[in-house]
Protein backbone atom coordinates (compact mmCIF):
# COMPACT_ATOMS: atom_id res chain seq x y z
CA UNK A 1 0.00 0.00 0.00
CA UNK A 2 1.32 3.41 -0.95
CA UNK A 3 2.18 5.54 2.08
CA UNK A 4 -0.04 8.56 2.61
CA UNK A 5 1.76 11.92 2.16
CA UNK A 6 2.35 13.88 5.32
CA UNK A 7 1.29 17.08 3.49
CA UNK A 8 -1.10 17.78 0.66
CA UNK A 9 -1.74 21.34 -0.46
CA UNK A 10 -4.80 21.92 -2.63
CA UNK A 11 -5.80 25.09 -4.52
CA UNK A 12 -3.94 27.34 -2.08
CA UNK A 13 -3.88 31.09 -2.71
CA UNK A 14 -2.48 33.64 -0.28
CA UNK A 15 -2.65 37.40 -0.68
CA UNK A 16 -1.11 40.38 1.05
CA UNK A 17 -3.02 43.62 0.44
CA UNK A 18 -5.02 41.92 -2.33
CA UNK A 19 -1.85 40.92 -4.19
CA UNK A 20 -1.32 37.15 -4.62
CA UNK A 21 2.06 36.15 -3.18
CA UNK A 22 1.56 32.37 -3.28
CA UNK A 23 -0.49 30.17 -5.59
CA UNK A 24 -0.11 26.39 -5.22
CA UNK A 25 -2.63 24.24 -7.05
CA UNK A 26 -1.37 20.84 -5.93
CA UNK A 27 1.61 19.84 -3.80
CA UNK A 28 2.37 16.61 -1.92
CA UNK A 29 5.24 15.99 0.49
CA UNK A 30 6.06 12.41 1.45
CA UNK A 31 6.59 11.28 5.01
CA UNK A 32 10.21 10.97 6.18
CA UNK A 33 11.44 12.89 3.13
CA UNK A 34 13.79 15.86 2.83
CA UNK A 35 12.42 18.54 0.53
CA UNK A 36 14.26 21.68 -0.54
CA UNK A 37 12.58 24.96 -1.45
CA UNK A 38 14.54 27.08 -3.91
CA UNK A 39 13.82 30.44 -5.49
CA UNK A 40 14.86 34.09 -5.50
CA UNK A 41 13.98 36.43 -2.66
CA UNK A 42 10.27 37.21 -2.72
CA UNK A 43 9.36 33.98 -4.53
CA UNK A 44 7.08 32.76 -1.71
CA UNK A 45 9.33 30.29 0.12
CA UNK A 46 8.80 31.77 3.60
CA UNK A 47 5.07 32.16 2.99
CA UNK A 48 4.75 28.51 1.99
CA UNK A 49 6.66 27.45 5.10
CA UNK A 50 4.24 29.48 7.27
CA UNK A 51 1.33 27.66 5.65
CA UNK A 52 3.00 24.29 6.29
CA UNK A 53 3.73 25.36 9.88
CA UNK A 54 0.04 26.24 10.37
CA UNK A 55 0.89 29.66 11.78
CA UNK A 56 -0.88 31.63 9.05
CA UNK A 57 -4.20 30.99 7.37
CA UNK A 58 -4.22 30.97 3.57
CA UNK A 59 -6.60 33.34 1.84
CA UNK A 60 -8.16 30.28 0.20
CA UNK A 61 -7.37 26.63 -0.27
CA UNK A 62 -6.57 23.77 2.10
CA UNK A 63 -3.48 22.27 3.71
CA UNK A 64 -3.93 18.61 4.66
CA UNK A 65 -1.74 17.00 7.32
CA UNK A 66 -1.69 13.22 7.35
CA UNK A 67 -4.81 13.21 5.20
CA UNK A 68 -6.89 15.64 7.29
CA UNK A 69 -7.53 19.37 6.68
CA UNK A 70 -5.90 21.39 9.47
CA UNK A 71 -6.51 24.96 10.59
CA UNK A 72 -3.73 27.23 11.87
CA UNK A 73 -2.72 26.76 15.52
CA UNK A 74 -4.70 23.53 15.73
CA UNK A 75 -3.91 21.22 18.64
CA UNK A 76 -3.68 18.45 16.03
CA UNK A 77 -0.26 19.66 14.91
CA UNK A 78 0.83 21.89 17.79
CA UNK A 79 3.73 19.69 18.91
CA UNK A 80 4.19 17.70 15.71
CA UNK A 81 5.25 20.51 13.36
CA UNK A 82 8.09 22.87 14.31
CA UNK A 83 9.43 25.88 12.43
CA UNK A 84 12.93 27.37 12.67
CA UNK A 85 13.15 30.85 11.15
CA UNK A 86 16.21 32.56 9.73
CA UNK A 87 16.42 34.89 12.74
CA UNK A 88 16.23 32.86 15.96
CA UNK A 89 13.59 33.85 18.48
CA UNK A 90 14.50 33.12 22.09
CA UNK A 91 12.47 34.12 25.11
CA UNK A 92 14.14 36.35 27.68
CA UNK A 93 15.20 33.53 29.94
CA UNK A 94 17.98 30.97 30.30
CA UNK A 95 18.91 28.47 27.61
CA UNK A 96 17.56 25.67 29.83
CA UNK A 97 14.17 27.33 30.23
CA UNK A 98 13.97 28.15 26.51
CA UNK A 99 14.54 24.54 25.52
CA UNK A 100 12.26 22.92 28.10
CA UNK A 101 9.36 25.29 27.33
CA UNK A 102 7.82 23.09 24.63
CA UNK A 103 7.93 20.02 26.85
CA UNK A 104 6.24 21.95 29.65
CA UNK A 105 3.41 23.03 27.36
CA UNK A 106 2.98 19.42 26.30
CA UNK A 107 2.87 18.29 29.92
CA UNK A 108 6.01 16.18 29.55
CA UNK A 109 7.92 16.75 32.80
CA UNK A 110 9.86 13.48 33.16
CA UNK A 111 13.67 13.66 33.02
CA UNK A 112 13.60 17.24 31.73
CA UNK A 113 17.25 17.96 32.56
CA UNK A 114 18.39 14.83 30.72
CA UNK A 115 16.28 15.70 27.67
CA UNK A 116 17.50 19.31 27.58
CA UNK A 117 21.13 18.24 27.80
CA UNK A 118 20.63 15.63 25.07
CA UNK A 119 18.99 18.22 22.84
CA UNK A 120 21.88 20.63 23.38
CA UNK A 121 24.34 17.86 22.56
CA UNK A 122 22.56 17.29 19.22
CA UNK A 123 23.48 20.83 18.17
CA UNK A 124 27.03 20.62 19.51
CA UNK A 125 26.56 22.54 22.77
CA UNK A 126 27.49 21.36 26.26
CA UNK A 127 24.64 21.27 28.75
CA UNK A 128 27.00 22.04 31.62
CA UNK A 129 28.39 25.11 29.82
CA UNK A 130 25.26 26.50 28.16
CA UNK A 131 22.13 25.43 30.03
CA UNK A 132 22.21 28.28 32.52
CA UNK A 133 23.37 31.03 30.15
CA UNK A 134 21.00 33.91 29.49
CA UNK A 135 19.64 34.55 25.99
CA UNK A 136 21.82 37.65 25.58
CA UNK A 137 25.02 35.74 26.39
CA UNK A 138 24.90 33.79 23.13
CA UNK A 139 26.50 34.51 19.78
CA UNK A 140 24.30 34.49 16.68
CA UNK A 141 25.31 30.95 15.79
CA UNK A 142 24.82 29.70 19.35
CA UNK A 143 21.38 31.34 19.53
CA UNK A 144 20.30 29.61 16.32
CA UNK A 145 21.54 26.26 17.64
CA UNK A 146 19.67 26.76 20.92
CA UNK A 147 16.53 27.63 18.94
CA UNK A 148 16.97 24.40 16.95
CA UNK A 149 17.52 22.40 20.15
CA UNK A 150 14.22 23.78 21.50
CA UNK A 151 12.50 22.24 18.48
CA UNK A 152 14.41 18.96 18.40
CA UNK A 153 13.55 18.21 22.02
CA UNK A 154 9.95 17.69 20.84
CA UNK A 155 11.05 14.95 18.40
CA UNK A 156 8.76 16.50 15.78
CA UNK A 157 7.16 14.75 12.84
CA UNK A 158 8.04 17.79 10.69
CA UNK A 159 10.90 20.28 10.96
CA UNK A 160 10.57 23.36 8.72
CA UNK A 161 13.75 25.38 8.19
CA UNK A 162 13.85 28.87 6.66
CA UNK A 163 17.43 29.73 5.65
CA UNK A 164 18.70 28.10 8.88
CA UNK A 165 22.39 28.78 8.19
CA UNK A 166 22.20 32.17 6.47
CA UNK A 167 23.45 34.31 9.36
CA UNK A 168 25.70 31.99 11.33
CA UNK A 169 29.38 31.08 11.45
CA UNK A 170 30.82 28.14 9.52
CA UNK A 171 30.97 25.79 12.52
CA UNK A 172 27.40 26.56 13.59
CA UNK A 173 26.23 26.08 10.00
CA UNK A 174 27.75 22.60 9.90
CA UNK A 175 26.26 21.61 13.27
CA UNK A 176 22.79 22.90 12.34
CA UNK A 177 22.85 20.85 9.15
CA UNK A 178 24.05 17.73 10.92
CA UNK A 179 21.47 18.05 13.71
CA UNK A 180 18.63 18.55 11.23
CA UNK A 181 19.58 15.44 9.28
CA UNK A 182 19.97 13.48 12.51
CA UNK A 183 16.33 14.23 13.34
CA UNK A 184 15.32 12.33 10.23
CA UNK A 185 17.63 9.43 11.10
CA UNK A 186 16.53 9.19 14.75
CA UNK A 187 12.80 9.91 14.55
CA UNK A 188 11.84 9.82 10.87
CA UNK A 189 11.27 13.57 10.89
CA UNK A 190 10.22 15.10 7.58
CA UNK A 191 12.41 18.10 6.69
CA UNK A 192 11.38 21.01 4.47
CA UNK A 193 14.31 23.38 3.95
CA UNK A 194 14.29 26.78 2.23
CA UNK A 195 17.84 27.74 1.33
CA UNK A 196 19.97 29.42 -1.30
CA UNK A 197 22.66 26.78 -0.74
CA UNK A 198 21.95 24.60 -3.76
CA UNK A 199 25.05 22.48 -3.24
CA UNK A 200 23.86 21.42 0.23
CA UNK A 201 20.26 20.85 -0.85
CA UNK A 202 21.31 18.82 -3.86
CA UNK A 203 23.37 16.57 -1.62
CA UNK A 204 20.67 15.82 0.99
CA UNK A 205 17.22 16.33 -0.53
CA UNK A 206 14.93 13.67 -1.94
CA UNK A 207 13.24 16.40 -3.95
CA UNK A 208 13.85 20.06 -4.67
CA UNK A 209 10.91 22.34 -5.44
CA UNK A 210 11.42 25.60 -7.29
CA UNK A 211 9.26 28.62 -6.50
CA UNK A 212 9.12 31.61 -8.81
CA UNK A 213 6.76 34.54 -8.31
CA UNK A 214 4.72 32.56 -5.84
CA UNK A 215 4.16 29.56 -8.12
CA UNK A 216 5.68 26.12 -8.31
CA UNK A 217 8.05 26.14 -11.26
CA UNK A 218 9.32 22.58 -11.36
CA UNK A 219 11.42 20.20 -9.33
CA UNK A 220 14.97 18.88 -9.22
CA UNK A 221 14.64 17.59 -12.78
CA UNK A 222 13.94 21.11 -14.02
CA UNK A 223 16.93 23.35 -14.65
CA UNK A 224 15.85 26.84 -13.61
CA UNK A 225 18.47 29.58 -13.60
CA UNK A 226 17.48 32.80 -11.93
CA UNK A 227 18.94 36.14 -12.97
CA UNK A 228 20.36 38.67 -13.03
CA UNK A 229 21.87 38.13 -16.48
CA UNK A 230 24.74 40.28 -17.76
CA UNK A 231 24.68 41.50 -21.40
CA UNK A 232 27.35 40.18 -23.79
CA UNK A 233 28.41 41.34 -27.26
CA UNK A 234 26.19 40.01 -30.02
CA UNK A 235 22.89 40.26 -28.19
CA UNK A 236 23.43 37.37 -25.78
CA UNK A 237 23.39 37.46 -21.98
CA UNK A 238 25.28 35.50 -19.34
CA UNK A 239 24.76 34.16 -15.83
CA UNK A 240 28.06 33.69 -13.98
CA UNK A 241 28.25 30.18 -12.51
CA UNK A 242 31.89 29.91 -11.45
CA UNK A 243 35.23 31.54 -12.19
CA UNK A 244 35.61 31.77 -15.94
CA UNK A 245 32.33 29.98 -16.68
CA UNK A 246 28.96 31.45 -17.45
CA UNK A 247 25.66 30.21 -18.85
CA UNK A 248 25.04 32.01 -22.15
CA UNK A 249 21.37 32.73 -22.87
CA UNK A 250 19.33 34.74 -25.40
CA UNK A 251 18.01 38.15 -24.39
CA UNK A 252 15.66 37.71 -21.37
CA UNK A 253 12.09 38.87 -22.06
CA UNK A 254 12.16 41.03 -18.92
CA UNK A 255 14.44 41.91 -16.01
CA UNK A 256 13.14 39.29 -13.58
CA UNK A 257 12.90 36.38 -16.04
CA UNK A 258 14.26 32.92 -15.18
CA UNK A 259 15.88 30.67 -17.80
CA UNK A 260 14.62 27.08 -18.06
CA UNK A 261 16.48 24.22 -19.77
CA UNK A 262 14.84 20.84 -20.28
CA UNK A 263 17.14 18.02 -19.05
CA UNK A 264 16.50 16.28 -22.40
CA UNK A 265 18.17 19.24 -24.13
CA UNK A 266 21.41 18.97 -22.16
CA UNK A 267 24.14 16.57 -23.28
CA UNK A 268 26.95 15.21 -21.14
CA UNK A 269 30.34 14.16 -22.54
CA UNK A 270 33.35 12.56 -20.94
CA UNK A 271 36.59 14.56 -21.09
CA UNK A 272 37.90 11.89 -23.46
CA UNK A 273 35.14 12.70 -25.93
CA UNK A 274 35.65 15.45 -28.46
CA UNK A 275 34.43 18.88 -27.40
CA UNK A 276 30.99 19.50 -28.91
CA UNK A 277 31.25 21.36 -32.21
CA UNK A 278 27.92 23.16 -31.86
CA UNK A 279 26.15 24.99 -29.07
CA UNK A 280 27.70 26.14 -25.82
CA UNK A 281 29.52 24.03 -23.30
CA UNK A 282 30.59 24.10 -19.67
CA UNK A 283 32.83 21.94 -17.54
CA UNK A 284 31.53 20.41 -14.33
CA UNK A 285 31.65 17.44 -11.98
CA UNK A 286 29.15 14.58 -11.93
CA UNK A 287 27.66 14.39 -8.44
CA UNK A 288 25.23 11.51 -8.99
CA UNK A 289 23.81 9.11 -11.55
CA UNK A 290 20.27 7.89 -10.91
CA UNK A 291 18.30 5.21 -12.75
CA UNK A 292 14.72 6.38 -13.24
CA UNK A 293 12.60 3.27 -12.78
CA UNK A 294 9.61 4.58 -14.73
CA UNK A 295 11.52 5.41 -17.93
CA UNK A 296 14.71 3.36 -17.65
CA UNK A 297 16.70 6.55 -18.32
CA UNK A 298 19.75 7.59 -16.33
CA UNK A 299 19.67 11.11 -14.92
CA UNK A 300 23.03 12.77 -14.36
CA UNK A 301 23.54 15.65 -11.94
CA UNK A 302 26.44 17.92 -12.91
CA UNK A 303 27.77 20.52 -10.48
CA UNK A 304 29.12 23.78 -11.91
CA UNK A 305 30.04 26.28 -9.24
CA UNK A 306 27.13 26.14 -6.78
CA UNK A 307 24.55 25.21 -9.42
CA UNK A 308 23.64 21.59 -10.13
CA UNK A 309 22.32 20.82 -13.61
CA UNK A 310 20.19 17.78 -14.35
CA UNK A 311 20.64 16.01 -17.70
CA UNK A 312 18.98 12.86 -18.99
CA UNK A 313 21.49 10.56 -20.64
CA UNK A 314 20.42 8.97 -23.89
CA UNK A 315 20.19 5.16 -24.03
CA UNK A 316 23.22 5.20 -26.31
CA UNK A 317 25.22 7.30 -23.87
CA UNK A 318 24.26 5.24 -20.85
CA UNK A 319 25.19 2.06 -22.71
CA UNK A 320 28.53 3.10 -24.19
CA UNK A 321 29.87 5.99 -22.10
CA UNK A 322 31.76 5.33 -18.90
CA UNK A 323 30.59 8.08 -16.58
CA UNK A 324 30.84 8.03 -12.82
CA UNK A 325 30.31 10.39 -9.86
CA UNK A 326 33.31 12.61 -9.29
CA UNK A 327 34.31 12.63 -12.97
CA UNK A 328 34.91 15.94 -14.71
CA UNK A 329 32.64 16.16 -17.76
CA UNK A 330 31.54 18.55 -20.48
CA UNK A 331 27.96 19.76 -20.47
CA UNK A 332 26.63 20.94 -23.82
CA UNK A 333 23.46 22.90 -24.63
CA UNK A 334 21.97 25.11 -27.32
CA UNK A 335 20.91 28.61 -26.12
CA UNK A 336 18.03 28.36 -28.57
CA UNK A 337 16.52 25.56 -26.42
CA UNK A 338 16.15 27.86 -23.42
CA UNK A 339 12.63 28.81 -22.35
CA UNK A 340 11.70 31.70 -20.05
CA UNK A 341 9.49 32.10 -17.04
Amino acid sequence: MKERPIYQVKQLVHRYWQEPVLQVEDLSISQNSIVGLVGPNGSGKSTLLKMLAFIEKPTSGTVFFEGKPVEPFSDTVRFQVTFLTQTPYLMKRTVFRNIKYGLQLRGDTDNIKKKVYESLALVGLSGESFAHRKWYELSGGEAQRVALAARLILKPKVLLLDEPTANVDVDSSRLIREASLRAREKWGTTLVIASHDLEWLSGVCDNIIYLFRGRLSGNRKTNIIFGPFTPLPGGFYEKNLSKGQGLVVPRPPHENAAAVIDPEKIHVFSKEDLTPSTGKYLRGIITRLVLEKETGNIAASVLIGSFEFCANLSHKQSRYSVLYPGEEVILSYDPGDIDWR
